[in-house]
Formats: C-alpha cells, sequence, structure tokens
C-alpha cells in the first residue's frame, strides 16, 4: 500500500494562521475538517483495498497463488505499522468480516491435515470438473504464521478471532510437525497471540505449550538456531507477556500467570534455569532496542549453556 498526498490536501489551507480575518478562519477551519475527512475516506479505501487484493489471491486454489496472496498482506501490514492513523483503519476493517484476514489463514493455508483423496478411475471421465485444491507447502505455512503475528500484534480484535478458530491449538500443532522454518514462525505466532489475551494464554496452557517448548530447548540433536529461538521465547513469555501475581487482567478468563509458568518450567528444566529466567527479567528502562535485543541473546545463551 503506497500512500500519496492528494493534490488538494496541499491548498494552504491552515486554521492557525495569524494573517487571516475572524471570518476567513471560520472558513479554514472547515475547509481543514474537510481535507481532514476526505483524507480518512481516502486512507480506508486503500486500506480496504489492499486487503481485498490480498485475501483474493489467499483464498485460491494453488499454493503458489496463496503465497502470492500472503506476501501481498505482508507487505500491506509492514505499511499499516508505520503509521497511527492507518493502524486504527486497520482496525476499523477488522470489523468487517469480508476484510477479516484471522479466518481465511485458517480456511486456507492453516488448516488441520486433511486424508489425500484418492479418485477412482470412473471419475476422471465425468462431465463436471472437479475442484482441485493443492496443500500448503511449509513455505505458505511460515508466511500465513508471519501474517497470524502481524495482525495480532497490531490488532486485539484478530487475537479475539484467532481465539474462535483455537488458533493457539492449531499452531502448537504446527510446532509439532513441522520444519524448522515453520516452527520458528510458529514460536513468534504464539507470543503475539498470547499478547493481553487471557483466553488464547489459557489455551496454550491446555494443551501443554509450555512443556513442548521447553523440551525442545532441551534436545541436543535439535537445530542450534531453533533452541536458541525457544530459549528467547520463554524470556518474552515470562518476562513481558504473561501478566504476573498481583495484576489486574482485563477478562474475566484467567490466563496463565508468569509466576505459574516459571514453578511449571522448573520442573522442565532446573532451578539454574530458573534463576537465569528471573535475572533476565530486571527491568532495564535505559537500554535502547538494539541493547535490549542483545542482552535478550545473550541471556538466551546462557540459557542453553546452563544444560551443558
Amino acid at each position: 500500500m503506497y500512500l500519496r498526498t492528494p493534490k488538494w490536501a496541499d491548498n494552504g489551507h491552515s486554521p492557525t494562521s495569524t494573517s487571516l480575518t475572524s471570518a476567513s478562519s471560520s472558513s479554514s477551519l472547515a475547509v481543514g475538517e474537510l481535507v481532514r475527512s476526505l483524507t480518512n475516506r481516502r486512507l480506508y479505501r486503500e486500506v480496504a483495498l489492499s486487503l481485498r487484493s490480498g485475501l483474493r489471491d489467499a483464498k485460491a486454489d494453488f499454493s503458489f497463488i496463496r503465497i502470492k496472496g500472503l506476501k501481498k498482506l505482508l507487505r500491506f501490514l509492514s505499511s499499516v505499522s508505520k503509521s497511527d492513523k492507518t493502524i486504527a483503519l486497520f482496525r476499523d476493517s477488522q470489523v468487517d468480516k469480508e476484510l477479516q484476514v484471522v479466518p481465511i489463514l485458517f480456511e486456507h493455508s492453516l488448516p488441520p491435515p486433511k486424508n489425500s483423496l484418492v479418485l477412482p478411475i470412473d471419475v476422471i471421465s465425468c462431465e463436471e470438473p472437479l475442484q482441485i485444491t493443492s496443500p500448503p507447502t511449509g513455505q505458505e505455512v511460515a508466511l500465513a504464521l508471519q501474517v497470524l503475528e502481524g495482525c495480532c500484534l497490531i490488532d486485539r480484535t484478530s487475537r479475539n478471532i484467532a481465539s474462535q478458530h483455537k488458533a493457539v491449538k492449531e499452531v502448537i500443532e504446527l510446532f509439532s510437525a513441522h520444519g524448522v522454518l515453520e516452527q520458528t514462525a510458529c514460536l513468534d505466532a504464539l507470543l503475539a497471540l498470547m499478547l493481553d489475551c487471557a483466553i488464547n494464554q489459557k489455551e496454550f496452557e491446555c494443551h501443554h505449550g509450555l512443556q513442548k517448548v521447553a523440551y525442545l530447548m532441551k534436545n541436543s540433536h535439535a537445530d542450534g538456531n531453533l533452541r536458541l529461538k525457544c530459549a528467547e521465547f520463554l524470556l518474552l513469555l515470562v518476562g513481558n507477556v504473561l501478566r504476573h501475581s498481583g495484576q489486574a487482567g482485563d477478562s474475566q478468563v484467567t490466563g496463565l500467570v508468569a509466576d505459574n509458568a516459571r514453578q511449571e518450567l522448573l520442573g522442565y528444566l532446573g532451578s539454574e534455569c530458573i534463576s537465569i529466567l528471573n535475572g533476565s527479567n530486571q527491568p532495564e528502562p535505559s537500554f535502547s532496542d538494539i541493547e535490549r535485543d542483545g542482552s535478550l541473546h545473550l541471556h538466551a545463551k546462557q540459557l542453553l549453556e546452563s544444560f551443558k
């Protein structure tokens, strides 16, 4: 989505100009309101157009077309995240069922596995052509998880919609059954799904998500980068995503609490790992984003080295 400033938006009208009379000031205010209204309508039309274009391809029967649509949606979300105004417009768009992204992901790119269909010979000669849908590839699954992550980070409504599709359960199953590329995307998507969403946190707890991530991190035969990603996931989950004891939640559903997660991880990882988790959660208000990422990476390495 490339947003261009229309010619009528830059017309020299300024409601704060001191050189205008009171009458012209009133007129300028009215023109300014009109310009803002037209700009918002134009932006929403562009948001809707970009969503429809990406969703149309994301619903295609063939995987390579769906991949094309998912890449469009990723570029769109990247563009949307740069402005508070476009973020608000995207959130407004997700109220419209025709523009909702998350349901399309779980209907076409992240569906539960189906048994392969074996056609009898006489079906081939039937007059009406059969609809053939290619299954999602690993690349498509990873892209769909990235789109899911982006939607959930930007929009709380998308997290609630995802809970209706049992998103956490589906992502945990993908994490257990796919390769490194998809597993890495699963970890990022799970963090976004559980952000300020007690329902998704509870589902993560019910399907033993902590246990599966912790055991993969402990597996010395697993991919080293994936194990490091699992360590970073646990650090972010316990330190940033889950609420702590005594903090009020915004939902009637009680989600997973950080203190309970540490207690559960104690049985999986041991006391040395828990001490590293506790040490990594100390507040660092003076750190820049780059320094904070470096600190996370360092603590994740320490977490892995504690198993040697």
